[in-house]
């Protein structure tokens, strides 16, 4: 596992232009929008995955 998940797109924008950012773990900041935010993870969900293979229509 990395020790970093990096963003790919700015949630606000959507552009590419992300640099870490100096106020810790998790932060970062969008050159394109001069935004910066902040990725956190909160946890596993207690009903884990669920798969709906309850008969849809077919793509």
């Amino acid at each position: 596992m990395s020790e970093r998940a990096a963003p790919f797109f700015c949630p606000y924008c959507g552009d590419e232009d992300l640099r870490p950012n100096e106020q810790g773990h998790g932060a970062w900041e969008c050159a394109a929008c001069n935004r910066a935010f902040q990725l956190k993870f909160l946890g596993l969900l207690a009903r884990g995955l669920q798969r709906n293979d309850g008969g849809g229509e077919a793509i």
